[in-house]
């Protein structure tokens, strides 16, 4: 069945979008990850305008992100004080990152960075999984209660703000959340991923967060971030399908149920191994359609 996008201004499959949506919610459920850096590319190979599909997966990611902050909030798992903190770091970068779109949009080169940016995102991120995932054959390597991070080096022991953070056991500069939320706002708005892949380990490895509160405060973060990013984008850069959005978001909430089911059959190792192939896969299949000839090689747009 054919369906309109009004925003998109084409009909597209809404079997194809349902479809879509329920296998990203699926390797979401397998792996664990957000399904932000997988559902963009995904949307461009269906033929969806990038700058449209960045601001729709922002939309996505806000429900998608809502369910685990529950759960993670009724465990005690969340850090509001350490989340709110980044929060604002966040918001600063949607904000900077939305006027970086805007400029792109204006000069017409957005259709190209974002493809250029996911290629670099995810042959960077595929190959340190695949190498990571390797090496966790040969050595078993954890990092279970955060340890000291390097929050406590003293190159950032004398940053100021100092702050402390109770239900986390730290006191450190406030810059440092901040400054990874700042991150995680300008790849929800530009790329329209959460960015958890790169703020976990940050929280871990630089704030020496406990790992039991990491993704929880994480995905709060990421929550009202991408809701402040998609009211931004639907306003300033008209970017936001509502359509495309329904059918993405009604797909996969079956997809990860069905995901997170078949996780319990699949070890770790292999599931990122899994991971990382596919990350390279999409990557590759983005590279080489930079390089074909468009069919048309000059357009008109009334703005």
């Amino acid at each position: 069945m054919q369906i309109y996008l009004p925003i998109a201004e084409m009909a597209v499959s809404a079997e194809m979008i349902l479809l879509l949506g329920a296998l990203v919610g699926f390797l979401s459920g397998i792996f664990g990850v957000g399904g932000g850096f997988m559902t963009t590319p995904f949307l461009i190979f269906l033929g969806i305008p990038p700058a449209i599909a960045v601001g729709t997966q922002s939309n996505q990611l806000a429900a998608s992100s809502l369910s685990g902050v529950l759960a993670h909030m009724r465990k005690g798992n969340v850090d509001f004080r350490m989340g709110g903190v980044m929060l604002g770091g966040s918001l600063a970068g949607s904000v900077v990152g939305i006027m970086l779109f805007r400029l792109l949009q204006y000069v017409g080169q957005i259709d190209l960075a974002i493809p250029v940016l996911y290629v670099l995102l995810l042959g960077s991120m595929g190959s340190l999984m695949l190498v990571e995932s390797l090496l966790a054959f040969v050595r078993k390597t954890a990092h279970e209660d955060g340890g000291k991070g390097l929050a406590h080096h003293p190159f950032f022991e004398k940053l100021p703000y100092k702050m402390r953070f109770p239900h986390s056991r730290l006191y450190v500069s406030a810059l440092l959340p901040a400054s990874i939320g700042f991150v995680g706002g300008l790849l929800v708005s530009i790329m329209g991923v959460g960015g958890g892949f790169l703020l976990v380990p940050a929280m871990i490895y630089i704030l020496g967060m406990p790992t039991l509160l990491v993704a929880g405060t994480s995905l709060f973060q990421i929550l009202i971030t991408s809701i402040f990013t998609t009211i931004l984008h639907a306003l300033t850069n008209q970017t936001v399908d509502v359509v495309l959005a329904f059918l993405l978001i009604a797909g996969g909430v079956v997809g990860t149920q069905i995901g997170v089911r078949v996780a319990r059959r699949i070890k770790g190792a292999y599931s990122r191994i899994a991971l990382a192939v596919l990350l390279l896969i999409v990557c590759v299949q983005l590279a080489s359609e930079l390089f074909v000839r468009p069919e048309d090689l000059y357009s008109t747009v009334i703005r």
